[in-house]
């Protein structure tokens, strides 16, 4: 039984990046001598286990064969007699299909080490055409390394192309669509997610508004405002907001749109809060107290106030892209501070009740909108 780390955690050792994730690949060994190592069995499809102590994964060596369509449309063989060799051939980029055994050995039958030097992103085999889930990997992969000077291999282009012309991208769960674009909005380089989707003809299928912030100026100008720091949360809504600009009803079409790619509720809210805030926030200055109270009741801030630091750090991405202009948030956080401050049960000693509690209630908060 020997044991190597695989994938990723030897990519990013090579490339000097953190490795935050560590897997394995066991060649030689059965299912049942990894349980009498104590090795805790996972997974129903192929022999994952986790490692008794350090809790990472270590897969049994494989083979798959396409079974069905889709990402998962695959039948796994795993036996003592599975090479590495072969385990690394069933894996989508060269960069990816890399070993490293216990005395620091790499092993790279496929020329992972020339790619990483070339900075390439090339596929292992034609078993490549096989899952669909990899043109939005290697889009995935592209938005990652694109600052250090990476880019896709013309030939491994023309075959995401080939997956995009079949009906294969629409066996794809929207859940796990998802899941790859939330992992592409956390790179150096979300926008080149985008662009390789838009260049291998899979964008209009898989997130066709999307298509909007190809060759944007607003979009790279986004882009270049994202620190590390820049949740994903508030680069969805901030991109997302790009594309719904122009709507008639721009509120309910970017819930819709959320809705179909199953974005998590606090992304959709997020979203959805900050297409209604830009513009208000940005002609600030010349609003009246109505519309300032409106749009202050409109996001619910007085009631949950963790709203206002992603939606003002959205919006202040958002101007800067759209408007070359700064947002003065501090006039708001100090609008709210004050309505804050408006004790009803103050006014209730006073004898306001019912409708004349709230009618003196808002008369107040006029008021301070009105500073």
């Amino acid at each position: 039984m020997k044991i190597y780390l695989v994938g990723g955690a030897v990519r990013d050792k090579l490339l000097n990046y953190p490795v935050y994730d560590k897997d394995w690949v066991v060649v030689g060994a059965t299912p049942q001598e990894m349980i009498e190592h104590k090795y805790k069995p996972v997974g129903s499809d192929f022999p994952v286990f986790i490692h008794p102590t350090s809790g990472e994964e270590y897969a049994l060596a494989r083979t798959e064969r396409k079974s069905g369509k889709g990402y998962s449309g695959f039948q796994y063989h795993a036996s003592p007699d599975v090479t590495l060799e072969e385990d690394l051939s069933r894996r989508d980029l060269t960069i990816n299909a890399m070993a490293q055994s216990d005395d620091g050995q790499i092993f790279d039958p496929y020329g992972g080490q020339k790619d990483l030097t070339s900075k390439i992103l090339r596929h292992v085999s034609p078993a490549f055409s096989e899952d669909p889930l990899r043109v939005l990997r290697v889009a995935r992969f592209a938005a990652r390394y694109a600052h250090l000077g990476f880019t896709l291999a013309s030939e491994t282009l023309g075959l995401m192309q080939d997956i995009s012309a079949s009906d294969e991208l629409e066996h794809l769960t929207r859940e796990r669509v998802w899941q790859e674009m939330e992992r592409a909005l956390g790179e150096t380089s979300p926008l080149i997610f985008f662009q390789v989707l838009h260049d291998t003809h899979a964008l209009n299928t898989l997130f066709p508004r999307f298509a909007l912030l190809i060759g944007s100026q607003e979009a790279a100008s986004l882009q270049k405002s994202f620190s590390k720091s820049t949740s994903k949360a508030v680069r969805f809504a901030s991109l997302s907001s790009l594309c719904f600009m122009n709507e008639t009803d721009p509120e309910s079409e970017l819930r819709n749109f959320c809705q179909q790619l199953k974005t998590p509720n606090h992304y959709r809210d997020l979203a959805a809060h900050v297409r209604k805030a830009i513009i208000a926030l940005h002609q600030w200055k010349v609003s009246n107290a109505e519309q300032k109270l409106s749009l202050i009741q409109a996001l619910d801030l007085l009631r949950r106030p963790e709203r206002i630091s992603p939606i003002l750090e959205a919006c202040q991405l958002l101007s800067l892209a759209l408007y070359q202009e700064k947002l003065e948030t501090e006039k708001l956080e100090a609008l709210l501070t004050k309505l804050k401050g408006i004790n009803p049960q103050e006014l209730i000693k006073k004898g306001y009740k019912g409708a004349a509690l709230g009618s003196e209630l808002k008369r107040l908060q006029l008021e301070m909108c009105q500073d």
